[in-house]
């Protein structure tokens, strides 16, 4: 096997990775009958980045080096973001794990006191 065809294979194998998060996104979202974003849907973005990085770096393209490299970024923060977020039943389930908007569960908080007649000083 040549060194080309071995990136070839690299290439192949990192948009393999890439493509892999939206069907985890996708069979995450059908199981909870809405839009969400699992954690791996993060760890297959990042891992297909890199290796699809490798792989525009060893084809010298420019335009593709700066893409991934860019995307890198985002995937590593919002990994980071996740690794902040502590597990609790309001944000997590058992298969996959969503941050969710302090702004938003204040207003579902206060929404709920409203439908209950608690809080009607609003």
């Amino acid at each position: 096997m040549s060194t080309a065809q071995l990136w070839l294979y690299i290439g192949f194998f990192g948009q393999f990775l890439f493509s892999m998060r939206f069907i985890v996104q996708w069979i995450a979202s059908e199981q909870a009958k809405k839009s969400i974003i699992p954690k791996a849907f993060w760890y297959f973005s990042i891992s297909g980045g890199i290796t699809l990085l490798s792989y525009a770096i060893y084809k010298q393209d420019p335009v593709f080096i700066l893409g991934q490299s860019m995307g890198l970024l985002v995937y590593a923060r919002n990994l980071y973001f996740l690794s902040q977020t502590k597990n609790s039943a309001d944000n997590t389930d058992d298969n996959c794990k969503v941050s969710t908007n302090r702004a938003s569960e204040k207003t579902t908080k206060d929404d709920l006191a409203n439908d209950k007649g608690e809080n009607n000083n609003k």
